[in-house]
């Protein structure tokens, strides 16, 4: 690891592992989710909110910040923890996903991305020089390395010729991060669903010896057992000493099924962006408050929470916000959510270290069996 940081392994449970990142803004817990912060802020919640809940860390997003209030300005306001009001560590994706999938106009070559802004139009280039530069500005203490990410299903040409430009680009990365005593830089491993290319990625990027390792170019609409497949072929090539990433995932039975096979870190805009669409995660399942059937009722969410969003409000008067179309209620649900998904990760740490992950996996299987028997969400 980068001098300042370190991982450590505290307990395994089969390929399933417990840990943590010890970084001087703070150490992470791992398994960890981080809630994703993409222009400064977990959205609908205080940072105060998002530290209740359990989040050790957060994520913020290189595109969106590059293109509004920009990087530069950023750093002149004190970096992106004192602009947020965030004071644990921060992790920064590349921006080379979003430049994929919103961007218009984009261009790819060896240098870099150039691209229109979604917002404006305007055109900028992101190069992997750029990207960490941005990312250094923003005063991230986990950086990514820029990636070409490639839409699944795609042919196997595709998916290698993206995979070796994306190891070109982490060579550069490594390059351009330099020497940040407390902060630290992964790769990201790429090759589509082609198995060799993954293997071959995961190797060449370890060669590098950087602080950690992701596994990107998942979660774009596959199949769960092919994002699965691909995690089991990648990650025995990855060391045990390094934290390991799955960047954009996931639903809760994606999480819980990645860290059985040995992932330590999670991101995804799923809770918040359920909670502003009226859907609630919960022990019992996920519920659409939408549904006239909890027009009437006086219960909580989740009694046995320790969320106030959970315990204290009645899914009759949450029913009620959500048809409403008021703010409160976006706030309460997503507060809610993200609750819902650090006691999830809180749990497999505890089940990990205590060597009864099968055991708490089958009885989280069966909460959500019940609710999902008794529900028409």
């Amino acid at each position: 690891m980068t001098p300042g940081v370190t991982f450590t392994l505290a307990a395994t449970d089969g390929p399933a592992r417990t840990g943590a990142i010890a970084m001087p803004r703070g150490t992470i817990r791992t398994p960890a989710f981080m809630p994703v912060g993409t222009a400064g802020t977990v959205k609908a919640l205080y940072p105060e909110q998002v530290r209740g809940t359990g989040a050790d860390i957060v994520l913020g997003n290189t595109y969106h910040l590059m293109l509004r209030p920009g990087a530069e300005r950023v750093a002149r306001l004190g970096g992106l923890h004192a602009m947020m009001n965030w004071t644990g560590p921060i992790l920064t994706d590349s921006g080379g996903f979003q430049v994929m999938s919103l961007a218009a106009l984009r261009k790819i070559d060896e240098t870099g991305v150039t691209f229109r802004s979604h917002i404006d139009g305007s055109q900028h280039a992101l190069s992997p020089e750029r990207s960490i530069e941005i990312q250094t500005l923003l005063g991230a203490d986990i950086q990514m390395q820029l990636d070409e990410c490639v839409r699944l299903p795609c042919s196997d040409d595709v998916a290698d010729k993206a995979m070796r430009l994306s190891l070109r680009w982490a060579e550069r990365s490594r390059t351009a991060f330099g020497s940040q005593p407390g902060r630290t830089l992964f790769g990201i491993v790429q090759g589509g669903a082609v198995d060799a290319l993954r293997v071959e990625s995961a190797r060449a990027l370890v060669a590098m010896d950087l602080g950690g390792y992701a596994v990107g170019g998942l979660a774009v609409g596959e199949p769960q057992a092919e994002m699965l497949r691909i995690l089991e072929t990648t990650l025995p090539h990855l060391p045990a000493e390094k934290p390991r990433y799955l960047m954009g995932v996931g639903t809760p039975d994606d999480i819980v099924e990645a860290v059985r096979r040995g992932i330590d870190m999670f991101d995804c805009v799923m809770p918040t962006r359920a909670g502003r669409h009226g859907q609630a995660y919960t022990r019992f399942g996920r519920l659409n408050l939408r549904n006239a059937r909890h027009a009437d009722d006086p219960a909580p969410l989740d009694p046995g929470s320790t969320c106030p969003a959970a315990a204290t409000y009645s899914r009759a008067y949450l029913h009620h916000l959500v048809r409403s179309g008021e703010i409160l209620g976006m706030m309460l649900l997503s507060w809610n959510n993200v609750s819902y998904y650090q006691d999830l990760m809180q749990t497999l740490r505890t089940a990990i270290a205590a060597g009864t992950l099968d055991d708490t996996v089958a009885a989280i299987r069966e909460d959500w069996a019940r609710g999902a028997a008794g529900s028409a969400a």
